[in-house]
C-alpha cells in the first residue's frame, strides 16, 4: 500500500485493489470470491453512496459498478465518479442489457459494459483486461509534428506551451501519434484505447477527438472521411 495525491488530498493507492458496488448480496460473494481467487484484493459496497464514498477514499484499479440500486442509481454514480475521477477504470456490471443503456454509460465514460447474467470466465477476462491497462514506462515521450505527449504525465507539449489531458485523451492522442501520417479507424481506436471487441454503436470516439482539438485546436487532429481519424507527421 501507497498513497498518491489526488486534487489535493492524499489517498490510499494498491495496484491490484478492486472495488465492487452492488446491492445483491450474492453477486457481491461470487464476484468477490472470484476475484480474491485471482490474486486481487477486493472492496465491496452494497450501497450506492458508500461505494461512492469508498471510491473517493481511495485509487482502485478498477470499479464494478451495478446500475439498478436503490438510493443514488448506478448511471448518477458513473457520472459523479467520473466528474471527479475521470481516469477511473469502471466496468458495469448490469440487468440492463438494453443498447441504449449501454451507450449512455459507455458515452459517460464506463471502461466496459457486462449484462447479467454473466459467465464468470468472461467477467475474468474483462477485469483482466482492464488491469492490463498500465501508464506507460517514464521517460517515454511520443513525438508527432508540434506534439510532444508524455503518456505517463498525460501532458501535451506544444510550441504555445503545455496542455494536460485526461487518461483517455491521453490514450486516443498516443495511439495516433503511434501511426502518425497514416489514418486510424474509428474500430480499432475503440479497441486500442476502450478495449472493446464489440461494436459499441457510440460516437465516443468522435466525442473525444472534439475534446482534444478543444484544447489543442482544430487541426491537432485529421479527419479522413469514410475511415477515421490520424495526425501529421
Amino acid at each position: 500500500m501507497r498513497s498518491l495525491c489526488l486534487g489535493g488530498l492524499w489517498v490510499a493507492m494498491s495496484r491490484d485493489r478492486v472495488l465492487v458496488i452492488d446491492d445483491e448480496p450474492g453477486v457481491l460473494r461470487f464476484v468477490s470470491r472470484a476475484l480474491r481467487a485471482e490474486g486481487v484484493e477486493v472492496d465491496t459496497a452494497d450501497v450506492g453512496a458508500d461505494g461512492y464514498q469508498m471510491a473517493l477514499s481511495q485509487a482502485y484499479r478498477l470499479v464494478i459498478l451495478d446500475l439498478v440500486m436503490p438510493g443514488v442509481d448506478g448511471m448518477t454514480l458513473l457520472k459523479r465518479l467520473l466528474n471527479h475521477r475521470p481516469d477511473q477504470a469502471v466496468l458495469v456490471l448490469s440487468c440492463l442489457t438494453d443498447t441504449r443503456t449501454k451507450v449512455r454509460a459507455l458515452d459517460q465514460g464506463a471502461a466496459d459494459y457486462l449484462g447479467k447474467p454473466f459467465a464468470l470466465n468472461e467477467l475474468l477476462a474483462r477485469v483482466r483486461a482492464r488491469m492490463r491497462v498500465s501508464p506507460v514506462r517514464d521517460g517515454v515521450l511520443l513525438r508527432a509534428g508540434d506534439f510532444v505527449l508524455d503518456p505517463v504525465r498525460h501532458e501535451v507539449t506544444t510550441s504555445t506551451g503545455t496542455v494536460l489531458l485526461t487518461r483517455r485523451e491521453s490514450a486516443l492522442l498516443g495511439e495516433l501519434i503511434q501511426n502518425a501520417g497514416r489514418s486510424v479507424s474509428k474500430v480499432r481506436l475503440l479497441a486500442e484505447v476502450w478495449g472493446y471487441d464489440f461494436d459499441p454503436e457510440t460516437n465516443v470516439v468522435d466525442v473525444y477527438v472534439r475534446r482534444i482539438r478543444q484544447k489543442l485546436g482544430v487541426g491537432a487532429i485529421s479527419t479522413v472521411r469514410g475511415v477515421g481519424y490520424g495526425v501529421d507527421l
